[in-house]
């Protein structure tokens, strides 16, 4: 069992959690991901570890309540234990020799870019951390990426923080002035499809996490399959991290939402329960 140590909710859907973990928070590096239950008749979930304590033996996971599972695990308390959690899987952020980067996280997925972002500051480099939400509401870890970024923007589609746009607006006027070793892209498809647009005619190397469709996080089910280069790649084994340059992002996300009509159901049928 892992007990939940601390539950924080950094919006009105996206909960932060600390779950003592010790073999997990031993081996974890940015990037890398776990899959768990959080009750034992439950769907397995990979959940990215966004940060991990080796000397408490915990990790941390952010997560947005949106399907049965989440919503299943957003109903745990402090003190109380998930039956399963498994990792930490798939292959580390490579970060190392890098000397200038922008980070570039959207939405939830901010959670996965901090502590890549964090590795980068530690290691010596020069972060440029770029956020975008929709909202002022949705806004998460704003001070933690002040502290580990050089410099930092902050977007909102409505305008209503920071500057109105998507992150794609910052980054261009950043590349048409300085050179980047790499962009790390971070969070919805749809996002990371423009960022690597964005990027590609500057032939600046860029990076994207993906987080498809998961079973057992082990390169057996197949579920998580992509195109990269022409290619097929498994997120679990393979990645996350692809060169955003070579992925087919609209396969990504058509496959993405075959699942979409049968979550709904499954949400409406557990938030039935609570009532």
């Amino acid at each position: 069992m892992f007990r939940i140590v601390k539950k924080q909710k950094l919006n009105e859907t996206v909960i932060r959690m600390e779950i003592e973990a010790p073999y997990v928070a031993r081996k974890a590096e940015a990037g890398q991901f776990v899959i768990l239950r959080a009750d034992e008749r439950g769907e397995r979930i990979p959940l990215t570890i966004a940060g991990y304590d080796r000397e408490r033996g915990t990790i941390e996971i952010v997560f947005q309540t949106v399907g049965a599972a989440t919503l299943c695990l957003g109903a745990r308390e402090e003190g109380e234990s998930i039956p399963d959690l498994a990792g930490p899987l798939g292959m580390p952020t490579a970060l190392d020799g890098l000397k200038k980067v922008a980070v570039v996280g959207g939405g939830v997925g901010c959670a996965i870019a901090l502590p890549v972002a964090r590795k980068l500051g530690r290691l010596g480099a020069e972060v440029v951390s770029i956020v975008g939400f929709r909202s002022r509401p949705l806004v998460i870890l704003e001070e933690e990426f002040r502290a580990c970024s050089d410099r930092f923007f902050l977007t909102t589609d409505d305008g209503s923080y920071g500057e109105r746009g998507n992150v794609c607006a910052p980054l261009g006027r950043l590349l048409q002035e300085e050179t980047f070793d790499e962009v790390i892209a971070i969070g919805p498809l749809v996002m990371m499809k423009f960022v690597a647009a964005a990027t590609e005619p500057y032939g600046v190397k860029t990076v994207a996490s993906m987080n498809p469709i998961m079973i057992d996080g082990t390169g057996m089910c197949g579920c998580c399959r992509l195109s990269v280069g022409g290619e097929t790649k498994f997120a679990c084994v393979d990645g996350p991290d692809f060169d955003a340059h070579l992925i087919d992002f609209d396969e990504a996300i058509r496959r993405s939402r075959i699942y979409s009509e049968f979550e709904r159901r499954k949400r409406e049928e557990h938030c039935n329960l609570l009532r």
